[in-house]
């Protein structure tokens, strides 16, 4: 839990490395796609837990983790297909982009097994977004840049999944593109000097694309989505 800042200028963050540990192991454990409880509920019960400067502290922690684990194991199937094949590919944190477009085909989207136990939808969707409501406090008590950039990091994983891994696209899907998109700027916002927009996001600024979004039975289509244009719209106002 080394997310919280120190120096003059800066407020303390009123933290407990305990009460954190053992509220991070509680939202790891106690939810996610094992529960038969629908994911947008699991994920308010997570906000309603992350509460105060130790819940800010957790949500970093788990946005972290989650894009942490998803390029290990981005990195451990691009060494299997290598060692199977022959193929090489590069796996850069800064844009997965490449990746999938050349190797998607031989590659598993991994966001929904990743071993540290935490669901896209749930854990990362509730943490995402308590940083981004609070994102005043989030930038004064947090490092923003790398936090900043693991946010863009998982919202290009999300998408080029979408694109590229075969990814149905349901509601739960879309409201997370969604609030990776407006915690992004809630955060570039709250920093007043932040850092250029990273090489995804600006390729998929000059889209235009609609992709349809389904009920999370698949069984019906319930509305659209377009992620340059919400990217433009949020982040170049």
């Amino acid at each position: 839990m080394r997310w919280l800042r120190r120096g003059a200028g800066r407020a303390q963050a009123q933290h407990d490395p305990d009460l954190q540990r053992a509220l991070l192991e509680d939202v790891r454990h106690r939810f996610g796609g094992h529960v038969q409880v629908r994911f947008p509920e699991q994920a308010g019960e997570v906000i309603r837990l992350l509460d105060g400067d130790d819940g800010l502290a957790v949500a970093a922690v788990v946005v972290r983790e989650f894009a942490d684990s998803a390029h290990n194991e981005l990195f451990a199937q691009v060494a299997e297909l290598h060692r199977r094949t022959g193929r090489g590919f590069v796996v850069d944190r800064r844009n997965y982009r490449p990746l999938w477009q050349a190797a998607g085909g031989h590659l598993r989207w991994p966001l929904f097994e990743l071993p540290v136990g935490l669901h896209p939808y749930v854990q990362v969707a509730a943490a995402v977004t308590v940083l981004g409501t609070q994102a005043r406090r989030t930038v004064r008590v947090t490092a923003p840049e790398p936090l900043l950039a693991l946010i863009f990091e998982i919202l290009d994983l999300v998408v080029d999944g979408w694109e590229h891994g075969r990814v149905w696209v349901d509601a739960d899907g879309a409201a997370l593109v969604h609030r990776l998109i407006f915690t992004a700027r809630d955060i570039r916002d709250a920093m007043g000097d932040p850092p250029p927009l990273p090489p995804p996001v600006r390729e998929q600024m000059r889209r235009n694309n609609s992709i349809d979004v389904y009920d999370p039975a698949g069984s019906q289509i319930v509305g659209s989505i377009n992620p340059g244009k919400e990217m433009r719209e949020a982040l170049l106002a």
